[in-house]
C-alpha cells in the first residue's frame, strides 16, 4: 500500500517529526492545522475568522496536493480556545463546506501550543 505525504510551512513539522497530511489508499488525514502564515508566524492574531480561514486553506491545500479536493472532505474537527468564537468560525466553515456538508465537531480547549492561536483544525477526506 502506498503512503503519500505533504508538508507545509509549519516549523513544528520538522521539530516534532510529523507531516501536514498523508494519504493511505483513498483516505487523507490532515494533522492538527494551526493558523500559521507563510513566514511561520501566527496568522492574524486576535481574528478568529481569519485564523479559521487560514487553517482551512492550509488543510484543503494539503488535500489537493494529495489528489483530492474540498469536495472529498468527510470530517472536520475544530478546536477553539474561546467558544464564543463559534458563530464566526462556523460561518467560515460554511464558506468552505456548505456544499459538501462533512460531519463536524467544534469544541473548546483550554489552550493551544501558541497563545496567539484561536483555532486549530483537523480534516479527513475520502477520495474515490
Amino acid at each position: 500500500m502506498t503512503v503519500s505525504k505533504v508538508f507545509s510551512a509549519s516549523p513544528y513539522e520538522t521539530q516534532f517529526g510529523f507531516c501536514r497530511a498523508l494519504r493511505v489508499a483513498d483516505v487523507v488525514h490532515v494533522a492538527g492545522t494551526a493558523p500559521i502564515g507563510e513566514d511561520g508566524a501566527p496568522f492574524a492574531p486576535g481574528d478568529a475568522a481569519a485564523q479559521a480561514r487560514r487553517c482551512f486553506q492550509i488543510g484543503v491545500q494539503a488535500i489537493e496536493s494529495l489528489g483530492g479536493s474540498v469536495g472529498h472532505v468527510v470530517r472536520t474537527r475544530m478546536f477553539l480556545t474561546n467558544i464564543e468564537d463559534w458563530p464566526e468560525i462556523g460561518r467560515v466553515h460554511g464558506e468552505f463546506f456548505a456544499d459538501v456538508q462533512p460531519v463536524a465537531t467544534m469544541v473548546e480547549v483550554s489552550s493551544l501550543i501558541d497563545p496567539a492561536w484561536r483555532i486549530e483544525v483537523e480534516l479527513e477526506a475520502l477520495i474515490r
